[in-house]
């Protein structure tokens, strides 16, 4: 379970809620069905419209990785695993990593392995692999896109639902403790239009952002890994080489972690 996700939903509503107690406003005027038509089909409309149904199709798929923690291996233990492969390769070759294939859990770093194992060029096997990468991103920043776009409609569409409930609270004036009332209820959509806008579709197209490029990293990494292995170079290169993508207290924690693995072996 992705929890900054529940946490932040709950800390929006929350401060709607909250906010409007604050300032004594009625928390019975948010059940307005009208107003909430207006605002999620009216979104899901322009959606529809904007994106090609395959894309669409994605919506529920990329909403609920949003509620899922990111499963991906950790670089300090994919570092271990190129180094360990490492060993092997210079001491009885790339073939004696045929192995180890069917064991890798990842697609991405199975296929990069597999080709590697096969003889293919080290160009090759580069290009082939960063443009898996480059489709990778694109789906992503696809799927992303969908959400980014519904925080931009549905804002716009809050507005379309004041001015509706303002054009029916402005047709009967006779009573005029009853045109207030409906005069105030009609901006709820405008706050269900903001709310769902820039504390739900933004945050979400924002998360899916940083995923892709976590994931893209990851990959990244894994290239440099392979063909590092394939090059032949030392563990100590492919240490130094991918340790680049570890954050100073990363690196700081696998330099002592191999301190004592050094001590243990003495």
């Amino acid at each position: 379970m992705e929890k900054s996700t529940i946490i932040g939903i709950v800390l929006g509503l929350v401060a709607v809620i909250l906010g409007m107690a604050l300032k004594h406003a009625p928390l019975n005027s948010l059940v307005n069905p009208a107003a909430f038509t207006i605002i999620i089909v009216g979104t899901a409309a322009s959606l529809f419209i904007a994106f090609p149904m395959n894309e669409i199709a994605k919506f529920p798929k990329l909403l609920k990785m949003t509620f899922i923690a990111q499963k991906l291996l950790p670089r300090e233990e994919l570092i271990s695993l190129f180094m360990d492969w490492a060993t092997i390769t210079r001491r009885e070759g790339l073939l004696a990593l045929e192995t180890q294939v069917d064991d890798i859990q990842d697609p991405f770093l199975r296929n990069g392995m597999r080709m590697i194992i096969d003889g293919n060029d080290q160009d090759f096997v580069r290009d082939v692999l960063l443009e898996d990468i480059s489709a990778t991103e694109e789906r992503h920043r696809a799927g992303a896109l969908i959400f980014s776009q519904a925080g931009m409609y549905a804002p716009t569409l809050g507005v379309l639902g004041a001015v509706i409930g303002l054009i029916a609270a402005l047709a009967d004036m006779s009573d005029m403790e009853k045109l207030a009332h409906a005069i105030a209820a009609a901006f709820i959509a405008t706050l269900l239009g903001i709310f769902t806008g820039y504390v739900l579709w933004h945050p979400i197209a924002n998360k899916l952002k940083r995923l892709s490029k976590r994931e893209v990293e990851l990959r990244l990494m894994m290239v440099e890994g392979l063909l590092s292995i394939q090059s032949g170079v030392s563990t100590i290169a492919i240490n130094q080489k991918l340790s680049v993508y570890l954050t100073p207290t990363q690196r700081l924690k696998m330099s002592e972690k191999g301190a004592e693995g050094n001590e243990q072996k003495a």
